[in-house]
């Protein structure tokens, strides 16, 4: 007796169909499972034997061999459980074979036949669409994220018993329906936090505009107390909400690494990422025997925030180089080699010195000029190039300090972002660019044009500055964003010039 039944894995982000072969015979009873699978897989063996006796279904006492197909790839995790729970059955006879074609089931089995939630879901729904697969068959834990592909008849199970059901009696389920109106409902996410709640720093807000205007990374440099953390965290507040295309490769990330809840089909909030300086590089930028996604992935469209900026270890900051110029990461290992996604803004937040108060208008440092340079040579020009925006925040002055005046709300300042953002998504309309930050050379030429005046100071900045070229075109995008945000068509010399104010820092700190 012979059953196919169809199940998907998870590779990096993207998933891959498996077929699920059971065979079973006359002979001393066993239960084999071929094609590469890992422990997890192999312990199904247990489980699925519980809990196709607990649902008070027939378990047989005979030779069982199952093969994962395709049998050269590793298989991983506790998602196959289903389908050869379901491939037993269908082999001897308990469940109709109509049904199952066309289909993916996927899903974990406890041993009372409960079906467990699974990661990757997503990722396996949009691989059935573009597989023209018919229906899945998902835990109901999973049902809101495979169900935004409306391509996809998504039918969502909460034991083995309703499995069997609906193969058996296939009318009484209706396959479950994402409304579009719920994910558009949260076009406004509600945050805990707001701009409004910082006093004073007017030229730090007005950068921070500017980062999230055009999605550069931007650094602050100040006192202790100086309110940078409170800035950084309020930086999602003002930048506008996913569209669709960026909350589904958000959400599959989140799926694969199975952050998703219940009630959660779509992730709608900018992600907040803020590890802690001891954070290895693996934790940074993805690793494993099997890699899987770091903080710069989780941070994918989002913000990485990375607090006391010289106090993580100098190798952890250098892997980011790569991942900050390119949009994404890859990790190489001898099982495997991925590519995550990983468009980040990067903000960072470190003190001028290694007491606090270097340049303090009110208390005194006390670092000499050999511990200042030892400190500040923690972050390598390489990587402090790759920063967009170099801004001081300054200690607050008493009557900033005492006033009650509330500040610019974050909804003004996301409003004014979001204007820029429609202007530049019109811009970058067909790329694989959501924002000026990510502009290729061939689009800057294009996009970045100045008038004479401006490119006659920039000439000037880059021999003040001694600017890398580098630096040359972060500076150039900058002044793209601010005349975005200025409604110009063309960039102008003020323009142009608020964008270098935002590199002096190269030269007042590490030059």
């Amino acid at each position: 007796m012979l059953a196919q039944i169809s199940a998907s894995a998870v590779n990096g982000i993207d998933a891959y169909l498996v077929e699920v072969e059971v065979d079973i015979s006359p002979a001393i009873p066993s239960f084999t499972i071929v094609g590469l699978p890992d422990a997890a897989v192999r312990e199904s063996i247990e489980r699925v034997r519980a809990a196709i006796k607990n649902c008070g279904l027939e378990f047989p006492s005979r030779r069982i061999t199952i093969n994962l197909a395709p049998a050269d790839v590793r298989k991983e995790g506790p998602s196959f459980d289903l389908p050869i729970a379901v491939g037993i059955l269908a082999a001897t006879g308990q469940v109709d074979m109509n049904f199952l074609e066309d289909c993916i089931i996927i899903g974990e089995l406890s041993l009372d036949g409960a079906v467990r939630s699974v990661s990757g879901v997503l990722p396996i729904a949009l691989t059935a669409r573009d597989m023209k697969v018919k229906r899945m068959i998902v835990p109901a834990h999973n049902v809101k994220e495979a169900a935004i592909v409306a391509e996809v008849e998504v039918y969502p199970v909460n034991t083995l018993t309703e499995v069997v059901q609906l193969l058996n009696e296939p009318g009484h389920m209706l396959p479950a329906i994402f409304d579009m109106a719920e994910f558009q409902a949260l076009d406004e996410p509600v945050y805990d936090v707001d701009f409004a709640d910082v006093k004073g720093q007017a030229m730090v807000k007005r950068a921070l505009e500017i980062a999230a205007a055009g999605g550069h990374n931007a650094l602050m440099v100040g006192p202790p107390g100086s309110g940078k953390t409170m800035l950084a965290r309020r930086m999602p507040t003002i930048l506008p909400p996913l569209n669709m295309e960026e909350a589904l490769e958000v959400t599959k990330l989140y799926s694969v690494c199975g952050l998703l809840s219940a009630n959660e089909a779509l992730i709608t909030k900018r992600a907040f990422r803020s590890p802690h300086h001891t954070i290895s590089t693996a934790g940074l930028t993805g690793g494993g025997t099997y890699p899987r996604p770091g903080e710069v992935s989780l941070a994918h469209h989002g913000v990485l925030f990375l607090d006391e900026l010289p106090e993580f270890k100098r190798d952890v900051l250098e892997v980011m180089r790569q991942p900050i110029e390119d949009g994404r990461v890859t990790i190489a290992r001898a099982q495997a080699s991925l590519t995550y996604p990983a468009a980040f803004m990067l903000m960072a937040a470190m003190n001028p010195c290694p007491c606090g108060y270097y340049n303090d208008h009110v208390k005194a440092c006390t670092c000499t000029p050999h511990m200042i340079h030892k400190y500040l040579q923690r972050i390598s020009g390489p990587l402090l190039d790759r920063i967009d925006i170099h801004v001081e925040v300054p200690r607050l002055k008493q009557d900033e300090l005492m006033s009650k005046t509330p500040g610019e709300s974050s909804a003004n300042i996301r409003e004014r972002v979001r204007r820029a953002r429609e202007v530049q998504q019109g811009r970058f309309s067909g790329s694989k660019a959501f924002c000026n930050a990510q502009m290729t050379s061939r689009q800057m030429k294009v996009h970045c044009k100045l008038d004479s005046d401006a490119e006659a100071m920039l000439k000037q900045a880059i021999e003040h500055l001694r600017l890398s070229a580098r630096a040359f075109d972060r500076i150039l995008k900058m002044s793209r964003t601010i005349a975005d945000l200025d409604g110009a068509e063309t960039i102008r010399i003020e323009h142009l010039a608020e964008a270098v104010q935002y590199r002096c820092l190269d030269r007042k700190y590490w030059g």
